[in-house]
């Protein structure tokens, strides 16, 4: 039976999620320890470099893992009910009906074999078990809704009879066919041009919108967090490393990693074109070092010890909610002001 828990505005939330991967080299563990929450209404954006735990966190939420993999701690709630995890039936209820979600690849997610209108029929029937008819009307509905131009003609196309981004509506067409609470989007706008990502991007703002979900986007891409994002969170090797607003995130980081994340970030407004790469890269999931994870990419974990013995805990720095799990995150506070003659 679900348990029932307080929740303040939250649809989402992820309580200390660990999932495992059985492989023929010995288990991997792709998420470890992470805590998220999806606000109503609201943009959450996860960044972090690829192999960060960034979809595998969703994957695991949702039931998705690939073969030998499972949810091995952790509560995922939804609407202030725990859900059971290893209950089949109970992931399958969460994902598309209450959580849909957008997959990267829009030409790998679409079969080829078959019309968009019956790919997307198929979604809804499955959940609402309901007339092939009413399935493609709604399916015309939702093409219309994602601005598939004539959605009555082109509900009979196949998918290879579609430009990029209109695959890529279709695939938000499909997350959104069940108006679910929260839609993740996996780097929506993954191999199309600047113009078609712009439009797509602003399509899932508009949508979040108009059907008052949750929003989650996936992605590496700073310039997007910062536009359409209202809180950041942080991955780096399985973890949350910081947490907060996307003002906190992108102009007052307390966390190394999220600091070079920002600085390896091509921006007008800087005095150079010069970006500042992150040195080395991300460690195998196989092989994760001892202590802080990004201690061996860290400019200021240096020899300190602590960095390659403890893993260090998410915490909160300041009342204003934002969370960050460095050693020595209190080096990144901002001095405080000193006016003059204050004191004196």
């Amino acid at each position: 039976m679900p348990v029932h828990v307080e929740t303040s505005g939250v649809v989402l939330e992820l309580r200390n999620l660990r999932s495992r991967i059985e492989t023929q080299r010995g288990p991997v563990f792709p998420v470890n320890d992470v805590s998220l929450e999806c606000h109503r209404g609201r943009t959450l954006a996860v960044v972090g470099e690829s192999g960060s735990g960034k979809s595998m966190t969703f994957l695991s939420a949702l039931g998705l893992l690939p073969a030998g993999g499972a949810v091995e701690s952790g509560e995922i709630v939804f609407e202030g009910r725990i859900l059971d995890t290893s209950t089949v039936a109970e992931q399958r209820r969460l994902r598309g009906k209450s959580v849909g979600m957008i997959f990267q690849d829009a030409l790998a997610g679409l079969n080829p074999a078959f019309t968009i209108g019956q790919q997307i029929g198929d979604v809804i029937r499955y959940h609402d078990k309901v007339s092939r008819r009413v399935a493609r009307a709604q399916a015309i509905e939702t093409l219309g809704l994602v601005g598939i131009p004539e959605p009555a003609q082109r509900v009979d196309y196949y998918p290879h009879q579609l430009s990029g981004g209109m695959r890529q509506r279709v695939m938000i067409a499909m997350g959104i066919a069940l108006r679910p609470q929260v839609l993740v989007a996996d780097e929506p706008t993954t191999a199309l041009d600047v113009t078609v990502q712009a439009q797509i991007m602003e399509l899932l703002d508009r949508l979040r919108t108009e059907l008052g979900m949750s929003l989650v986007i996936i992605t590496h891409d700073l310039g997007v967090v910062a536009r359409y994002a209202e809180e950041v969170a942080v991955m780096y090797s399985g973890r949350v490393v910081e947490r907060g607003t996307v003002e906190q995130i992108l102009q007052s980081s307390l966390h190394p990693y999220t600091r070079a994340l920002r600085d390896s970030t091509p921006r007008p407004d800087a005095d150079d074109a010069g970006l500042r790469a992150i040195p080395g890269q991300p460690p195998s999931i196989r092989s994760l070092p001892d202590g802080c994870s990004f201690h061996p990419r860290c400019s200021v974990a240096r020899d300190r010890a602590v960095c390659f013995q403890e893993v260090p805990a998410l915490r909160r720095l300041a009342p204003d909610g934002q969370l960050t799990a460095c050693h020595h995150a209190e080096e990144l506070l901002p001095a405080p002001v000193v006016r003059e003659g204050v004191g004196a």
